[in-house]
């Protein structure tokens, strides 16, 4: 299969790469090469950037009414490849189709359909004292985006840098770009004005730092791991320049004694492998009363065993691979280090087995984690669970804590104040109680190094505007 793709996304147009160089995308299920994109440079980056500030002065001044109506456009256009994205997603990350179908493809859809609404009622202007006080788009928005959610995570900064009459330049990841394409497709059929949103594929060392430290990008909203965050933030406050970060997570899913144990363990194993455990939110770590803990490790080994890892293309296939050979070592070498650090294998491990082909690892799950070891505090990114006991709600709540993360967890309880309660006290940026749906008008974001700022919703449309104080 050729899926080649030769050319940047500048200006309104198609525009042919000119470094020659490449970059090999691989479908981690099978390990061939499918596409190649352009490699990026610092200059193809400087010719995006000038067409995204030369066309700023006119996307800001647009009604917003127009602004909506062009969202609008970009919704139904990429609804009507809402197909092609799920086969897409399932074909350069390795999700399966099911999922890739409702979650990679409609999720975002729903995002941005959120942000048709918001963008046609931009904020009141407010009356303070003799200040007239006007929110403004912040300028030109540099998007770096991750793999692991190749739509989602773009579609997070882009609709709401729209909506608020920001133009922007986009840089997704080089394992999964593919999905951009049909993004900008998308984007040119809804007839964008020249330079209101750009295209560089391309590395992160080069084109990403290139975006973070270019002297006419406003603002740098990224996604990733946070070794890069702060790498983006040094290159940003070098020249002061706003950044918004959503970074990693390790997640405590917590199991009071008095929860539907079934149910609790049930979705908490979903939540820990789904799309192969590469998600920022993923319920890592799940705490159980002691009172209930074998009860728990037994339904955790019971749930695991019906992942089945295969063919993403293969309605049978739970669990598909990880998205790179690299990506595959790492998660192994946790594995490892869990069990040689005194975790107790329940399900899956390094012996358990595999495709002959592909980036995969087996659904995991090690119990009798110590709250203080590195498969309890580092971000793993694969397919694993630590299961560990807690005695009292006050240990549970100080084991969630008990990392420099804080991105997501849940709670669950028989007792609903009870649990909001335990909720209100996890410093964490969202709380799930009892398996509660995903709010895409929710904020979402992370404490301490989770990262800065927030998105979707009206709170994703804050981070694009300034505020400006006009007195009278």
């Amino acid at each position: 299969m050729d899926l080649a793709r030769t050319a940047f996304y500048l200006d309104g147009q198609w525009v042919t790469a000119g470094s020659g160089e490449t970059v090999a995308v691989r479908n981690p299920a099978t390990e061939e090469v499918v596409a190649t994109v352009p490699a990026g440079t610092a200059a193809d980056v400087d010719r995006a950037v000038a067409a995204a500030r030369a066309a700023f002065p006119g996307w800001a001044d647009t009604a917003p009414a127009d602004r909506a109506a062009r969202l609008d456009r970009l919704h139904a256009a990429l609804t009507a490849r809402a197909e092609e994205i799920a086969r897409t997603v399932a074909l350069e990350l390795g999700t399966p189709l099911k999922v890739a179908t409702r979650v990679q493809a409609g999720l975002p859809l729903a995002v941005l359909h959120s942000y048709v609404e918001l963008a046609a009622r931009p904020p009141v202007d407010e009356t303070v004292g003799n200040s007239l006080v006007v929110r403004e788009p912040v300028g030109v928005v540099g998007a770096i985006t991750p793999w692991n959610y190749p739509l989602h995570q773009v579609v997070a900064k882009l609709a709401p840098a729209l909506a608020a009459g920001c133009t922007v330049v986009l840089k997704p990841s080089e394992l999964t770009p593919l999905t951009a394409y049909l993004l900008f497709e998308a984007i040119h059929e809804a007839g964008y004005p020249p330079g209101v949103v750009n295209l560089v594929t391309g590395t992160g060392p080069v084109v990403g730092e290139a975006i973070a430290a270019h002297p006419d990008v406003d603002m740098v909203s990224f996604t990733g791991s946070t070794a890069t965050g702060r790498r983006i933030s040094h290159l940003a406050a070098d020249r002061i320049a706003r950044v918004a970060l959503e970074l990693g997570g390790k997640s405590a899913n917590v199991v009071l004694d008095d929860a539907d144990l079934a149910t609790a363990v049930k979705v908490g194993v979903g939540n820990a492998f789904l799309n192969s455990g590469q998600t920022c939110t993923a319920w890592t770590r799940m705490l159980v009363h002691r009172g209930r803990y074998d009860e728990a490790l037994d339904l955790a080994a019971r749930a695991t065993a019906g992942y089945r890892l295969g063919d993403p293309f293969d309605p049978a296939t739970r669990l598909g691979p990880l998205v790179s050979a690299a990506q595959r070592e790492r998660v192994d070498g946790h594995v490892a280090r869990g069990l040689a650090d005194g975790g107790r294998l329940v399900a899956g491990g390094p012996e358990a087995p595999l495709p002959e082909r592909g980036f995969f690892v087996a659904p995991t799950v090690i119990a009798d984690v110590d709250p203080d070891s590195a498969l309890a505090q580092e971000e793993v990114f694969g397919p694993v669970l630590a299961v560990i006991p807690f005695d009292d709600e006050d240990e549970a709540v100080a084991i969630a804590n008990n990392s420099r993360y804080g991105l997501a967890g849940a709670v669950w309880s028989a007792d609903a104040e009870r649990a909001l309660r335990v909720a209100r006290r996890l410093r964490t940026g969202a709380v799930d109680i009892n398996g509660a749906p995903f709010n895409p008008l929710a904020p979402f974001g992370g404490y301490k190094q989770s990262g800065l700022g927030r998105e979707l919703g009206r709170y994703g449309l804050d981070e694009f505007l300034q505020t400006k104080a006009i007195q009278r």
